[in-house]
């Protein structure tokens, strides 16, 4: 399922985050989640600041909002960017879609 800029996202319940040394790392608790070949992930700070606002509360919209006010770049780029990698997270397993 493709995200939108309504969608409400939220870390999935199989995986642990954790900041080491300025760095987020995510940890998958069962299998199945990511790729085979991989068993853990960073996040660069542009994905930090985006996984730091999936509360499961905040549309996409929300979230690319509060990053423009952070971030110099059009609204447009951040939506982009939202968009994109929450969609590359969701199709890893990493954060699922909250029901309406």
């Amino acid at each position: 399922m493709e995200p939108g800029k309504d969608s409400v996202c939220a870390p999935s319940g199989n995986v642990v985050a954790r900041e080491i040394e300025g760095e987020l790392i995510i940890v998958p608790l069962v299998a199945g989640i990511g790729d085979a070949e991989d068993d853990l992930y960073s996040m660069n700070e542009t994905g930090k600041a985006i996984w730091s606002l999936l509360d499961g509360k905040k549309t996409l919209r929300e979230v690319s909002s509060l990053l423009a006010e952070v971030f110099d770049a059009s609204p447009g780029e951040i939506e982009r960017d939202v968009l994109g990698i929450v969609t590359e997270l969701l199709r890893r397993k990493i954060v699922v879609i909250q029901p309406d």
